[in-house]
């Protein structure tokens, strides 16, 4: 292949915002064939410049990677290649132009939290859990100010009551050093909702209080573990300073994090939204065979806001991360252990 891969205009790489604030041109593909047997500082150039562009930038690979396209490959948003990889940078997908097509529709229809995702995984994948998270709760609570969000958010009617059962949603059982955690809510497929979410927290808060507690199973009743954020709650929060502090403060998943190496997960059916998310924070996540899993935000108008950002890309890679949350593509369990979100496959949720 000769070297004639054609440098990318400067204007290419930035982001066209309407007077409206939406972004005109919010994807950016690049044939990454091209670039196989360029010299290296072209490549290391080209790969400065896709790093810092706003665009959500996506290679297209249709050979085998060779070695002098790993600068580009760490660039970018993610990579669509057609031969399955085992770098973390490769979305492997049998037919890469329907699955550009299938991320370039999933965009189009809300692409202000699409660009706003796509810069704040290059944030999130720092070692600093705590850093992380505020990044990922200012753009959350930013977007819950969106019109994109205030468009889902009609199309549902609203946020709707919700009645809770007269007892504990998080129920906690000891044996020793293990402490059992529970999400106890089957009626609504264990969904994080406000008082759910509380519980939790005290729960994961004794464990990190007590010394003598050096094991913790977090699990779900029901065919359920979490099917994500509690819907019927969605819109109720008024203050977004108030909504982006107590996302910081009253995280579960901020102490799961400090208690990793003490955590396992047991998981099945639907992982969905912040199933996925909080639990992908435990040392050790294992999952039944049926399980799947899916993280559908952005179609909210939304970014991950469970911790999703920070835990997702440390299992699986910043790039297969982008690609489970721009296209909201339900993940089976042998795709999700293959990319290392989970770590085993169990018959027995609690076994």
């Amino acid at each position: 292949m000769s070297r004639d891969a054609p440098d990318l205009a400067p204007e290419a790489l930035d982001l066209a915002i309407s007077p409206d604030g939406t972004p005109e041109n919010p994807i950016l593909v690049v044939p990454l064939d091209a670039w196989q047997e360029e010299a290296p500082e072209r490549i290391e150039r080209l790969a400065r410049s896709l790093a810092g562009s706003l665009r959500l930038t996506i290679g297209i690979l249709r050979d085998a990677a060779t070695p002098s396209l790993a600068p580009l490959l760490r660039s970018v948003t993610l990579t669509l290649a057609r031969t399955a990889d085992p770098a973390a940078t490769i979305v492997d997908r049998p037919d890469p132009d329907a699955a550009l097509e299938q991320l370039q529709e999933a965009v189009r229809r809300n692409p202000r939290a699409s660009v706003a995702l796509g810069r704040l995984l290059r944030q999130t994948t720092a070692p600093d859990t705590a850093a992380g998270l505020a990044a990922e709760a200012a753009v959350y609570s930013m977007l819950l100010t969106g019109s994109e969000f205030r468009r889902w958010l009609a199309a549902r009617g609203g946020p709707k009551p919700v009645a809770f059962p007269d007892r504990s949603l998080v129920r906690m059982d000891r044996d020793g050093d293990l402490l059992s955690v529970v999400l106890d809510h089957p009626e609504r497929r264990n969904a994080l909702s406000f008082r759910l979410r509380e519980e939790l927290l005290e729960a994961v808060r004794l464990a990190e209080l007590d010394p003598a507690i050096g094991r913790v199973q977090l699990r779900g009743t029901g065919p359920v573990f979490c099917s994500g954020g509690d819907l019927d709650e969605f819109g109720t929060a008024t203050d977004v300073v108030a909504a982006y502090l107590v996302r910081l403060e009253r995280a579960p998943w901020r102490i799961i994090d400090r208690l990793r190496d003490r955590v396992t997960a047991h998981v099945q059916g639907a992982c969905i939204g912040a199933g996925i998310e909080m639990a992908a924070f435990a040392g050790r996540l294992v999952a039944t065979p049926e399980t799947f899993y899916r993280l559908p935000e952005i179609e909210m108008g939304l970014v991950p806001g469970a911790g999703g950002t920070v835990s997702i890309p440390r299992r699986i890679g910043r790039w297969r991360a982008a690609w489970m949350m721009l296209t909201g593509e339900r993940i089976d369990t042998t795709t999700a252990l293959r990319w290392k979100l989970i770590d085993a496959v169990v018959d027995d949720p609690v076994s």
